[in-house]
């Protein structure tokens, strides 16, 4: 059964149609790229995922449950989803250590000890234990990004959702975030990832996901996509302008 699945999800803000039915399914374990232009409908849809944007009409089901179900326990669902923004959203008066603990213990209910030494753990695996004590003001970009996911890595998730997490960064440090997420994949975490870096797609990901015009319009492994045998017009003429 799929982890995550959506069925015919619409959204519109008005008269605008940003998503106009999109069915998309995500097995435990895999890795998903969704790439396409600007204004395509990408965030909207990752957004959807977790109900941070309810969408118009459709469903969305996440390990058995319909999130729209109207008696569904959604912070419970949620607290199972971990996702990671453009803009780090750190708590800027905790350390890196306690914006790590604090969820720990606020939603999981650890211990104090128990939420630290899961923290210094995710820190280690972030390359990020030297600065452990040091508070979100004195990081640079890449630095909060990666005390972001493991923020929402300590949290178990079943799912983790990026929304275009390298795109806020310097290029320089970009490298550094992708090697983070790329060994989450190797640890086997299922990640819906919307990203601009097509080297992470064709590398990382089990498929890619191309949307545009609010649809779905390929759904296929890199080697596929990126081949040069793929003649669809609209991802040739996409790919010769972001390659």
């Amino acid at each position: 059964m799929a982890l995550l699945e959506t069925k015919e999800i619409t959204k519109s803000y008005g008269d605008h149609h940003v998503l106009k039915g999109i069915d998309f399914t995500i097995e435990p374990g895999e890795v998903v790229a969704v790439i396409g232009p600007s204004g395509g409908g990408k965030s909207t849809f990752l957004r959807c995922l977790n109900l941070l944007e309810t969408p118009s009409s459709g469903h969305v089901v996440f390990d058995g449950e319909d999130l729209l179900a109207p008696k569904v326990d959604l912070d419970r669902l949620r607290s199972r989803m971990g996702m990671v923004f453009q803009q780090f959203n750190l708590f800027p008066n905790m350390t890196a250590l306690k914006n790590i603990m604090l969820p720990q213990m606020d939603v999981l209910k650890l211990s104090k000890k128990d939420a630290e030494a899961r923290a210094m753990e995710l820190l280690e695996k972030v390359n990020m234990t030297h600065r452990a004590h040091v508070y979100p003001n004195r990081l640079s970009g890449g630095q909060k990004q990666r005390i972001a996911i493991a923020r929402a890595v300590a949290m178990n998730p079943k799912v983790m959702l990026f929304d275009e997490p390298t795109s806020a960064l310097d290029p320089e440090v970009v490298h550094d975030v992708l090697d983070v997420m790329a060994g989450l994949a190797a640890d086997g975490m299922t990640m819906v990832v919307v990203t601009h870096e097509m080297g992470f797609a064709r590398k990382v990901a089990d498929r890619v996901v191309f949307i545009d015009g609010g649809k779905i319009a390929a759904d296929l492994p890199p080697e596929e996509f990126f081949s040069e045998a793929n003649t669809n017009p609209r991802i040739r003429s996409f790919l010769e302008k972001v390659l």
